[in-house]
């Protein structure tokens, strides 16, 4: 039987995959703007929104295992059109909010859960059962530079619309565009596809099975760990970075178009990636990822601050800023196959996840007590190289199963 009868258009796949991502990851990689307006207008501290953006990104990443078992028993688009009902009301609720924890519960519990139902776990699904391997990586990467490029073209959107109509006002236009997630998730339902299209052992293995042999797995626990670094420095820097700049007496333009900038360069950076994850050890990809971050991160700290040293360290950083999602991904669809990869890949971006919330809280606590970011920025230097360490002993080959064992214990 031909595997292609049972998968979607290529292009369809793409583009709409690549749309929702655009809206979803651009929005959120503009959360950082709000800080200020909102801190000030509602008189709250940093760390009261830090804890909200930090609960956020614990909360996408514990609801992601949720959102990827759901997806691969049910159906993706499912999961998707769940995710354009909660971006909207997260994002009415981030609007209206009067009280530090109203404002946790709608921006940290509910555009997380948002968040997992419509980003990578869930695309990354679909596409890796409707793309054969050898250009998953490739398609992974493509997928990637859209949700870069909708940082590049939202963020600047995200900053007009707060200066020209306030940052409720704002608010409450985004929570009506993500309702555009929903046309385009119907357009991603699966056909349905062979047990053998996903691997004859996998498609014997229930989840409880796949979850212990991936837990149990070295590789996939080393992959773990180097997301959560990659959690911690990207969100530290996407939600602190305005702030940052500002404190050292930049104009506010200069953040937005660092955003954008590393918005735009990551779109190269995450395609760039997907395509060398054809030819290259993907391990060796995410060390060098890594360690080129922290040495970034060194020399911007070095550099005199001006608004050139911003945008170079805004390029170089976007070079690098998503290009670890392709590989990763791609890594745990080659151990363990496709068949419960969303929920794995929920776990691996749980791990992300708790990085992220490390790094937007620590940035916020620590600020608040030590009157700067410094601590932080030393400590994101530090993870970096750790995450250079664990990456080059990950096996990317496929697990070794033996078929009896796995049917035997099957439910």
């Amino acid at each position: 039987m031909n595997p292609a009868a049972h998968r979607l258009p290529l292009l369809q796949l793409l583009i709409c995959s690549s749309l929702i991502l655009t809206l979803a990851m651009g929005i959120r990689h503009g959360f950082g703007l709000w800080m200020q307006p909102i801190t000030q207008d509602q008189d709250w501290t940093r760390e009261a929104f830090s804890r909200a953006i930090a609960v956020q990104n614990l909360s996408w990443g514990l609801f992601g295992i949720g959102a990827g078992m759901l997806a691969d028993r049910w159906g993706g688009w499912r999961v998707l059109l769940g995710g354009a009902l909660l971006w909207t009301l997260g994002l009415c609720g981030m609007a209206l909010s009067e009280s530090p924890l109203a404002f946790t519960l709608s921006t940290g519990v509910v555009i997380g859960a948002a968040q997992a139902a419509s980003t990578y776990g869930v695309l990354y699904g679909i596409i890796g059962r409707q793309i054969a391997p050898e250009k998953r990586s490739w398609a992974m990467g493509v997928t990637g530079a859209a949700g870069s490029f909708g940082q590049f073209l939202l963020v600047p959107t995200e900053g007009w619309l707060i200066s020209s109509f306030g940052w409720q006002q704002a608010l409450l236009v985004l929570g009506a565009s993500t309702l555009l997630i929903a046309p385009l998730a119907l357009l991603l339902r699966e056909p349905a596809t062979p047990a053998a299209a996903t691997g004859a052992t996998t498609a014997q293995q229930g989840i409880w099975q796949a979850m212990r042999e991936a837990m149990a797995y070295p590789s996939f626990r080393l992959l773990m760990a180097g997301y959560f670094v990659c959690g911690f420095q990207v969100v530290f820097i996407g939600v602190h970075l305005p702030s940052y700049l500002k404190d050292q007496g930049l104009a506010p333009q200069v953040a937005s178009t660092a955003l954008a900038l590393i918005g735009l360069f990551n779109v190269f950076g995450s395609y760039g990636v997907g395509l060398l994850g054809q030819r290259w050890p993907k391990r060796y990809l995410l060390a060098i990822i890594y360690g080129t971050r922290s040495v970034a991160i060194t020399l911007f700290l070095l550099a005199p601050l001006t608004p050139w040293s911003v945008h170079l360290f805004a390029a170089v950083m976007g070079l690098l800023w998503l290009s670890t999602v392709p590989p990763t991904n791609a890594i745990v669809a080659q151990i363990f196959g496709v068949r419960h990869f969303s929920m794995l890949s929920g776990f691996v971006f749980c791990s992300h996840q708790v990085g992220s919330f490390c790094g937007v809280w620590l940035g916020g606590l620590l600020y608040d007590r030590n009157g700067n970011y410094d601590l932080v920025w030393l400590i994101s230097i530090g993870l970096g190289l750790f995450a250079t360490a664990v990456s080059l002993p990950v096996r990317e080959t496929a697990i070794q199963r033996a078929p009896q064992r796995v049917a035997a214990s099957a439910p």
